[in-house]
């Protein structure tokens, strides 16, 4: 067994490692992975041997991750539908291992903005705005030369630029927009959901082809109205209070299930007193870590 010092010095870096691995592959059976695969290789280092155990694993994570961005990109081109995250639903009382879910930048609007990026010019990106690598550290990383490093960060930053999403609002404060929208959407008042949701929303509902699901992101208040609309009208929901909201990826939302477990998760982002976006995830190979874990 590897000594308390091995473990003390991974402990104190589990958080900043996965969320780096969250950010770059957008799945918690992959960090989760990619940090117990960290974690067997550091235990078997020799400390004093290591300039920086820190950085040490921050590379190896960072490799990692990016060995498995490369062989995903091409499951990602073939994927059924629009594509998200799979939801990281904050608990009240976070374990260790659960902390980073709650003070690492894990929106659903960051990590669909560093999906357009290439899976080298995101790791580049990351390591050098988010933990200060120098282009000379991020080079041997990415297999690239320094200035190819120090460029493909410029352009990550110019295509990222000004697109950063509103800050969350308190769960008590999104309460009754989102209680206004479940309650809308359940009963196809048009009208009403044109009033709750921005000009400009976009609806993004992930099945994987798994279970049924939009295929192509809804822009536009008319559009996503009309989806919910639609719903309503061909499976008559019963009536029934919103359920709890949750912060999922630091958003304000909620937890749909049934008797078989978790259906499907809402993630809402509000702007202005309206709804911005919606991010539902239905996907159940993307849900079947959230078992026992809705409270």
């Amino acid at each position: 067994m590897p000594p308390d010092w091995h473990i003390a010095t991974f402990e104190g870096e589990r958080r900043r490692l996965a969320g780096l691995a969250y950010r770059m592959t957008g799945s918690v059976a992959e960090t989760e992975d990619i940090v117990q695969q960290a974690w067997l290789r550091f235990a078997g280092q020799e400390l004093s041997a290591l300039e920086s155990p820190a950085r040490w694993l921050t590379t190896v994570v960072s490799r990692l991750s990016l060995d498995h961005l490369k062989s995903a990109r091409r499951q990602r081109e073939t994927y059924v539908g629009a594509w998200l995250p799979e939801p990281l639903l904050e608990s009240p009382d976070p374990t260790p291992e659960q902390q980073w879910m709650v003070t690492e930048d894990v929106s659903i609007a960051l990590i669909l903005l560093l999906e357009t990026l290439s899976p080298e010019m995101r790791a580049a990106f990351l390591l050098r705005d988010a933990f200060d690598y120098g282009f000379d550290e991020i080079a041997p990383v990415v297999g690239r030369s320094p200035a190819t490093c120090r460029q493909l960060v410029s352009r990550a930053r110019k295509r990222l630029a000004g697109a950063e999403p509103p800050a969350a609002p308190s769960l008590e404060e999104a309460r009754p927009i989102i209680a206004a929208f479940w309650e809308a959407s359940r009963e196809g008042d048009m009208q009403r959901l044109l009033e709750i949701f921005a000009e400009d929303i976009a609806v993004h509902t992930d099945g994987g082809g798994k279970v049924p699901a939009a295929i192509n992101v809804l822009s536009g208040a008319r559009r996503a109205a009309g989806l919910f609309v639609g719903l309503a009208r061909k499976n008559q929901l019963p009536q029934r209070p919103c359920p709890p909201l949750r912060r999922i990826n630091g958003a304000p939302g909620f937890v749909s299930v049934d008797p078989a477990g978790v259906m499907q998760t809402t993630a809402v982002s509000l702007r202005n007193g309206r709804i911005a976006a919606l991010w539902i995830v239905r996907n159940p190979d993307k849900l079947r870590h959230l078992s026992g874990a809705t409270g």
